[in-house]
């Protein structure tokens, strides 16, 4: 397996690497290679992740010649709240950090996003990387510099934009992931494939063996893609001010079913069925053919993801909706496809389009619909 990098644009002309490895052993040159030359360095994981590859990644960091110190959160998107950045803060504070020094996030999402908008916020913002475990990580919530947490039950309504210094991605994690956490990363990258290629998302589905057997240079390509969709949209909207809302397809009703599942559904299979919404309501306007919305279906089955949810009525989820941070003026930002690999943010999604596509993602009506 090759190694590789792709550089992602930040403000000005400050770029920030995206280095894939094949383990822990490359990340001592990675931070040396930083323009961060802080004495300290502060590793966040999560009671998960941490028995699987803290020590592994602490003693790559610590040939940095830095101060390594561990904090370890609670692990779940339950624990994703201002109360758990708070212990990090005073950690960080007791410990005497300063901006020259550095935070590393060692996990997955909620990892990620924690330490992200910890070192956001932390005097008034320190430096941070991001080496993520999870596929859903690797692929889309370590690139961006979108941070945050929870608020109450509003998911993610508390952030801010903090671009990290380096994604360090160990595509070897992948092989710890249970199948579930496999398959909520592959939602995402479906989703890249239905937004901006459908060369990749046929890819994808020609792969799909190699795929699920996590085969590490399949896997490493598959991730680049990925990431390579997803750097693009990102450096041309840093600040999501129009075309990054693309990347929030399937996200609306999928925030909305998380929410309202009270986080016991995974956030990648609720952009799964997010998506077949969003799909729905492209094949009632004649963006895409039947066939085109069956074949959405059929990769997102074929790679372990749900088409439908039980236990939840549409005018609920639609009323979720509303509370989403992606509303704009009272208009719900929807993502529809034009046609597959080519999607667009729409504001003219009424509330009737929305509710038939929610019931055609409601189990209950598949005998009917």
């Amino acid at each position: 397996m090759t190694e590789q990098r792709l550089l992602v644009k930040r403000e000005g002309d400050f770029t920030y690497p995206i280095a894939f490895h094949k383990d822990f052993t490359s990340l001592t040159q990675e931070i040396q290679d930083l323009p961060n030359h802080g004495t300290r360095l502060c590793i966040i994981t999560d009671s998960n992740v941490a028995p699987l590859f803290l020590e592994s990644a602490a003693e790559a960091l610590k040939e940095t010649g830095r101060e390594i110190y561990t904090y370890i959160l609670p692990a779940g998107e339950q624990n994703k709240t201002l109360e758990n950045v708070q212990g990090i803060y005073e950690f960080l504070i007791k410990n005497h950090f300063d901006r020259k020094d550095l935070l590393a996030a060692l996990g997955g999402g909620v990892v990620g996003d924690m330490t992200g908008f910890a070192a956001a916020t932390y005097l008034r913002g320190i430096d941070f990387i991001q080496i993520p475990t999870t596929l859903l990580a690797q692929v889309d919530s370590s690139i961006g510099g979108k941070t945050g947490v929870d608020f109450k039950q509003y998911k993610n309504m508390v952030g801010a934009f903090h671009q990290p210094l380096l994604v360090y991605l160990n595509v070897s994690t992948l092989k710890t992931l249970p199948d579930s956490e496999f398959a909520c990363g592959m939602g995402e990258i479906i989703k890249h494939g239905l937004i901006r290629s459908l060369e990749y998302s046929q890819w994808l589905t020609e792969h799909s063996k190699e795929i699920l057997e996590r085969k590490e240079d399949i896997c490493q390509s598959m991730i680049y893609q990925s990431c390579m969709i997803k750097k693009t949209v990102v450096e041309n909207d840093p600040t999501e001010k129009g075309e990054r809302a693309v990347l929030n397809m399937g996200h609306t009703v999928g925030h909305a079913v998380e929410k309202l599942k009270n986080f016991s559904m995974a956030h990648g299979q609720c952009v799964a069925v997010g998506c077949m919404a969003s799909a729905y309501i492209s094949l009632k306007r004649g963006w895409i053919t039947q066939k085109e919305y069956e074949k959405t279906a059929e990769q997102l089955k074929l790679f372990g993801l749900p088409l439908y949810i039980n236990g939840l009525s549409a005018e609920d989820i639609l009323t979720a909706t509303k509370s989403d941070k992606k509303m704009d003026k009272g208009h719900i930002k929807f993502v529809l496809m034009k046609e597959p690999g080519n999607a667009v943010v729409d504001r003219s999604v009424t509330d009737q389009e929305l509710l038939e596509a929610i019931e055609s993602i409601r189990i209950e009506n598949q005998e009917v619909l």
